[in-house]
């Protein structure tokens, strides 16, 4: 594999890249007009615009995508995350053209894909999965006594959803109707699939993912577990690797039936399976995501692992170079997922020109992005700017080096998450380790983002006062100052 074409954008593109050039491996970008500039075109070895700024004008023409790689000869295509990641048609047109899809078969995209098909799927390897129905559902009445039989509250979950979309949880018998109308409306919006389930909801659920890697020789791994329970609209703002709360034999039981959800599917490739775990230590299997995540450098981080480039050689039909006793946790990972977006405004997103930007430096700070200061941020895709990442020997250490790491982040121009990421990190559940996916609703608010903590308010004003009293004591009138006259600075003739 000499050229690979990374069709996506921003900072998964730049970082994947890295990896390939790294591997001697020449790259490709694909862009619209509204990323001539960017910071991943100037970097890949060429580079083609596909079209206009929507997303549906340029990074999802797969056709097109697919043309480029012939006219330049491109052995394999990275889609990143996103866009044409988790699309089985455009892998099969990829396979036809006799280009490398890296990545896992369409098969396990598609069955993977369908939360129905999934759940069939791994419950032939007795994978723990919450209470629920088996099929979608199309009769409200039977419905309701399923719902009555599970207990309320129950979840109203789209098939084909994802990100939160198609999700609705519902109290009580009195408003199953409603809610359940709302969730399928929403799910034909936003996937074209109407389909819902329904799953008992778990009230107080961590989010646990563990990272698995699959050669095309039998060998599945799992890199251990990942937490994302602090999210906002379902979806993560801040990871780590590991979880405060797992012990040596829950990590291992969560490890093996990640193993066996891939090899449900026939997976090959680097994939997340997904698990909600309760307040008793219960876990139960949520999804998989057949591609790379947002959040995969916290495990690159505590194990040592480039998980691109071992994306790349398992589509070149390499073994993998370890087995799982090779695998080990060292230290402690964190990533903030730096959004343009407005925590004091219900994180909506901002758009403008980055007036200044500057990333933090220093021991254990890693930042994949992919933006410079002047660059503008654009209405068409995902508001991520940055991923900002830090390494510890322990998980305190990572967490202090983090609110290092966000206060140097100089960052102007358009709203950020930084300021609810450093509330989050500096918060008593969040450093006890005491929290879960409803840590917003429990204790964030707009106001706690301008609250000064009194202690922090009197050094300020003991310091400030000290300066102040310094400085008087210090200066000295001119009339007063006999010395005021004279100066060692000489007379020079010009």
């Amino acid at each position: 594999m000499n050229k690979i074409l990374v069709a996506n954008r921003g900072e998964i593109a730049l970082r994947i890249m890295r990896s390939a050039k790294e591997m001697g491996i020449k790259t490709v970008a694909v862009y619209s007009e509204a990323d001539r500039n960017a910071l991943f075109v100037k970097y890949a070895d060429e580079a083609v615009c596909l079209g206009p700024p929507p997303s549906n004008q340029s990074y999802l023409l797969g056709d097109k995508i697919i043309e480029v790689c012939k006219e330049l000869g491109v052995d394999g295509i990275h889609p990143g995350y996103g866009f044409l990641s988790e699309n089985a048609d455009f892998t099969r047109k990829v396979e036809k053209a006799g280009i490398t899809f890296i990545g896992p078969s369409p098969e396990a995209m598609e069955l993977m894909g369908s939360k129905l098909a999934a759940k069939a799927a791994v419950k032939k390897f007795d994978v723990p999965m919450v209470p629920g129905t088996e099929d979608a559902i199309d009769d409200i009445a039977a419905a309701k006594k399923i719902a009555e039989e599970i207990g309320f509250p129950i979840l109203v979950k789209a098939s084909a959803g994802g990100g939160g979309k198609g999700m609705r949880i519902v109290e009580n018998v009195a408003e199953f109707e409603e809610q359940m109308d709302r969730a399928v409306s929403e799910a034909k919006s936003a996937f074209g699939d109407g389909s819902v389930f329904i799953e008992k909801y778990v009230g107080s659920p961590r989010h646990i993912e563990i990272q698995i890697l699959a050669d095309t020789h039998g060998n599945i791994l799992y890199l251990f577990e990942r937490e994302c329970s602090i999210q906002r609209r379902h979806q993560k703002v801040i990871e780590e690797a590991p979880s405060s709360v797992l012990t040596p034999e829950l990590r291992k039981a969560m490890g093996e039936c990640a193993v066996d959800v891939a090899r449900s599917c026939n997976y090959v490739g680097a994939g997340t399976v997904e698990f909600l775990l309760d307040e008793n230590k219960n876990f139960y299997f949520l999804e998989m995501n057949t591609r790379l995540q947002v959040e995969h450098p916290v495990t690159e981080m505590i194990t040592g692992v480039d998980l691109v480039k071992e994306q790349i050689k398992v589509a070149r039909g390499e073994k993998l170079s370890f087995t799982q006793d090779d695998l080990k946790i060292i230290g402690h990972s964190i990533e903030v997922r730096v959004y343009a977006e407005d925590p004091a405004n219900n994180f909506l997103p901002d758009i403008g020109k980055l007036k200044r930007y500057v990333p933090p430096r220093g021991t254990g700070v890693r930042v994949d992005d992919g933006y410079e200061q002047g660059m503008d941020i654009p209405i068409y895709y995902d508001p991520m700017i940055a991923k900002l990442i830090t390494y510890g020997e322990n998980r305190e250490e990572a967490r202090e080096r983090m609110i290092r790491a966000i206060n140097e982040y100089q960052i102007s121009g358009v709203s950020t998450t930084l300021s609810f990421c450093r509330f989050a990190l500096q918060h008593d559940a969040f450093v006890s380790g005491n929290f879960d996916t409803h840590f917003v609703n429990h204790h964030f608010t707009p106001d706690k983002l301008f609250e000064v903590k009194a202690d922090e308010q009197e050094i300020a004003e003991i310091m400030a006062a000290y300066i102040i009293k310094e400085r008087k004591a210090k200066a000295v009138k001119p009339a007063e100052n006999k010395t005021a006259a004279k100066s060692n600075w000489k007379k020079r003739a010009w």
